[in-house]
């Protein structure tokens, strides 16, 4: 998750000094959590349930899938997807500081499949179209993040690929998605998504319930 996060919700949830990847060749690998603003983690019991989700819908073989984590924070889901086995997994996170402690982990870990970039991810995410089988989008709360990054983030998607959302309220499916599993923490809720190409080529998102 980026760094520069200060709604209320956010400030709501327990910020750990660190976390640890739950599953598959890094598992319990420590990631640091940088003391920085509204820089929070996903919990671990939302990681779960939403890698539980990717298992059963993927048969649990990671190894052809391209994966994006666009807000990438701490790393915890962008890392959570290498340690699984993603044979591809970019992470972009604005904050420098945060950028570059995940690229030590990421090198730490030897983790050639991952890379960071840091950065905005609109322009990175408009450079790579059809690239990706799942993009994770977990955005600031309340400053209109998703309904500028979904379109884009949509046509960097394949054709049969996912999306990632965790949001403040639950999302509308936009146009040219359907939606495949959904649940709530606290204050967030999460969901996962897939593209229906069928539906129309350039989908936008219809807003939030």
């Amino acid at each position: 998750m980026p760094s520069q996060r200060h709604s209320p919700a956010r400030a709501s949830r327990a910020v750990p000094h660190k976390i640890r990847i739950i599953g598959g060749q890094y598992k319990r690998t420590p990631i640091p959590v940088l003391d920085l603003p509204g820089l929070r983690p996903t919990p671990d019991r939302v990681r779960e349930t939403l890698f539980n989700w990717l298992t059963h819908l993927w048969d649990g073989d990671y190894a052809d899938k391209a994966v994006l984590d666009a807000f990438a924070g701490s790393g915890a889901l962008g890392l959570e997807a290498a340690s699984r086995g993603a044979g591809r997994v970019l992470m972009v996170e604005s904050d420098r500081r945060a950028a570059a402690a995940l690229e030590a982990l990421r090198a730490r870990l030897g983790a050639a499949q991952a890379e960071v970039r840091a950065g905005d991810a609109l322009p990175m995410l408009a450079r790579e179209p059809g690239s990706f089988d799942l993009i994770m989008l977990d955005p600031p709360f309340g400053q209109g993040w998703l309904e500028r990054v979904l379109p884009v983030a949509m046509r960097a998607l394949t054709d049969d690929g996912m999306l990632y959302i965790e949001a403040e309220a639950p999302l509308v499916p936009p146009e040219g998605t359907e939606l495949l599993r959904q649940d709530r923490a606290g204050a967030v809720h999460f969901q996962l998504l897939r593209v229906d190409r069928g539906a129309g080529r350039e989908p936008h998102p219809s807003g939030m319930v």
